[in-house]
């Protein structure tokens, strides 16, 4: 009898971690997962823009310089959002026609720490420690995401 109910509060044990650290906040395109909290101690931006935003696209090139130069850096993760709900499929080709280099969050399985944005382009700027720094609205540049994580 001992051995039974070992087995079980074993197995529950097990499937109780096993939850707690498999759980994710949200993933991308390319299949990875992220939670909120092993990001933090990086800043966090995260750009939602839609195809029918022409300011989203002319950005596209600047966001995937910043993406670039913020890899090299490590301190700083760039994430993009599709503001229309579309599958995976069709973000897949939208990445694709419009070159977007940075990583595309296709599944949120957390809610974002803001609210979602009423106007595009939007920009949101997490700080390290997981606090909204702010939002900037409008089309961004390289220079422009550089300068206001600096200010903050």
């Amino acid at each position: 009898m001992f051995l039974y109910v070992f087995v079980g509060m074993l197995s529950l044990s097990i499937g109780v971690a096993y939850q707690i650290y498999s759980q994710t906040d949200f993933s991308t395109l390319e299949g990875k997962s992220y939670t909120f909290k092993e990001l933090q101690g990086k800043w966090l931006v995260i750009n939602y823009f839609a195809e029918w935003c022409a300011p989203c696209l002319r950005e596209i090139p600047e966001l995937n310089e910043f993406h670039h130069t913020m890899q090299e850096q490590g301190d700083v993760v760039l994430f993009g959002v599709s503001y229309d709900a579309i599958q995976d499929h069709e973000l897949s080709l939208l990445a694709e026609k419009y070159d977007i280099q940075f990583p595309l969050i296709n599944e949120l399985d957390t809610a974002m720490p803001f609210d979602p944005p009423k106007y595009l382009p939007a920009t949101y700027l997490i700080r390290p420690d997981g606090t909204l720094a702010g939002q900037l609205l409008g089309e961004q540049s390289q220079q422009s995401l550089l300068e206001a994580i600096q200010a903050k």
